[in-house]
């Protein structure tokens, strides 16, 4: 049976939570019209006067939304809202707010800046690294001379301190590593840098490792390091998912204006300048893709790349994150190497697909036959392990959830309407995704959101906030916008603090932009 949004209403009592996104007052459902066009305006106002995953351009080379990702998941839905936006009401008021923000982000690429990734190279995309990238600290002996590399794989690196104390021993010593964000401890006594001791330090280590901090190390020469208190910190990378995260918007622009003569008149040449930039950013990740011998696209973490799991496959969504750009880019410019991508990287994520009872797609996190999804062990040597900083790892087979899942049906649907990939039944059965395995009420009755895209648990009020980004499967099944909806009139999230800040969640200007996109298909 399909529920309408006034059934959703109707079972949920008509009680309204607050916010976890604010400490305003609950509103009744009525105060707020989440598929109101200004609703989308006001708040969008407001992300303008500042806050997290606003661009900025340092005099000093540093920029937080760049270390956090921020720009990625956060300004990059303000660009998808407003395309949205004017797909939805083919008002050019949304191009022009587009363009602002867009030169505000190109303007603080990694080249742009003149700052470098951890191979050195400055290039036209966005670092990241504290909280995602490994964590090291160099320890010296008595005359500052480099002796040992102690690497962290775990996330939070930084909030890692790393002391260092004589051994019991002489030639010994003592490193104890305590992870603040984590509640994490490791200990080892008594190292040696001897590599002849059974004590070796890099040789126990090894021997210790995940671990819980995930930790490794590398000699560096021989020496003792002298005792003392120590940071842990991080090296940045260009991740794949984070550029086609900011781009996907950028190229969707090129997109409408290269099909359309009256915007063509308009936006040629900045629809010229972003197609360069959105081309230089994808073409920084080329060296990580690959293809499978059946033909099925996905990227990996190069070996060596200061990553958790440096030397496997990249989860299903971050491959299909610069997905979305690509499918943009073989639309805007025809191109046949793009085109080629975007059907290999389909060719993957429909092989991932498993059908359940319900005539539904499942599938998982990790690719399936992948080396995370598997698992795999130490080879006795960094030099033929699969990772350098996690030796052995997984198996690791948990559904996607349904934040991440988003990015996939994203592609999915954009690659669909390129004809690059997938059927009519796919998308169909992507959209029973949402309304038999995503969707549900609450022991209360009141419209609910389960986690993953299997139907396990029910998410709090944080994971219901993301549900319109599966907007895209509404044209095959309604009912996704009418469950998005009555989720955001039960939860109530807005961007106000005291009702005058904006908190800056950019991710909830794209929700109600898709909710504004999506009424078109209610009856």
């Amino acid at each position: 049976m399909q529920l309408t949004r006034r059934d959703f209403l109707k079972v949920s009592g008509g009680v309204v939570a607050a916010s976890a996104l604010s400490t305003a007052p609950a509103f009744a459902a009525a105060d707020i019209d989440y598929a109101a066009r200004t609703t989308f305006d006001d708040w969008d106002r407001l992300f303008q006067q500042g806050g997290p995953g606003q661009p900025d351009q340092p005099n000093d080379n540093t920029n937080a939304d760049g270390r956090s990702g921020m720009l990625a998941w956060s300004q990059s839905y303000v660009l998808l809202g407003l395309v949205r936006m004017y797909e939805t009401y083919r008002d050019t008021y949304y191009l022009d707010r587009l363009i602002d923000n867009v030169d505000q982000v190109l303007s603080v690429r990694d080249s742009q800046r003149g700052v470098t990734d951890y191979r050195g190279l400055s290039l036209p995309a966005w670092r990241a690294d504290h909280p995602y990238t490994t964590g090291y600290t160099t320890l010296a002996d008595s005359n500052g001379h480099a002796v040992l590399e102690l690497r962290q794989a775990l996330p939070y690196a930084e909030d890692t301190r790393v002391t260092v104390t004589a051994g019991s021993r002489p030639e010994t010593f003592t490193v104890k590593l305590v992870n603040s964000q984590v509640n994490r401890t490791v200990t080892h006594t008594d190292l040696s840098m001897d590599p002849a001791s059974p004590d070796y330090a890099v040789s126990r280590i090894y021997a210790a490792a995940p671990g819980p901090l995930q930790l490794t190390a590398r000699a560096v020469s021989q020496g003792v390091p002298v005792p003392g208190e120590f940071p842990m910190l991080t090296k940045p990378v260009i991740f794949a998912v984070h550029t086609g995260m900011i781009t996907y918007p950028i190229a969707s622009f090129v997109r409408l204006v290269c099909g359309s003569p009256v915007l063509q008149r308009r936006y040629r040449t900045k629809a010229a300048e972003y197609l360069t930039a959105c081309r230089e950013a994808v073409a920084v990740h080329d060296w990580e893709y690959r293809e499978t011998a059946a033909g099925g696209g996905y990227l990996i973490w190069p070996k060596e790349q200061p990553l958790a799991y440096d030397g496997c496959e990249q989860p299903i969504n971050q491959s299909l994150g610069l997905g979305q750009t690509l499918v943009e880019l073989a639309l805007a410019t025809g191109d046949r190497e793009y085109r080629r991508k975007v059907a290999a990287l389909a060719k993957m994520f429909a092989g991932q697909l498993a059908v359940d009872a319900g005539d539904a797609y499942q599938w998982r996190y990790w690719p399936m036959g992948g080396k995370v999804y598997d698992g795999f062990v130490k080879t006795g040597s960094p030099d033929t392990d699969i990772s350098i900083f996690t030796p052995s790892g997984g198996p690791a087979r948990q559904f996607e959830d349904i934040s991440h899942g988003a990015i996939d049906v994203e592609f999915a649907v954009r690659a669909f309407r390129a004809r690059l990939g997938f059927t009519g039944a796919d998308m169909a059965r992507l959209a029973r995704t949402y309304t038999q395995n995503v969707a549900a009420t609450d022991p209360d009755g009141h419209p609910a959101i389960h986690t993953t895209v299997a139907g396990t648990t029910l998410g709090a009020a944080s994971v219901a906030h993301q549900a319109p980004r599966w907007m895209q499967a509404t044209p095959w099944d309604p009912a996704v916008h009418t469950h998005c909806l009555a989720l955001y009139d039960r939860y109530q999230p807005t961007p106000e603090r005291d009702g005058q800040q904006a908190i800056g969640f950019g991710w909830l200007l794209a929700n109600v932009a898709y909710l504004n996109w999506g009424a078109k298909y209610i009856g």
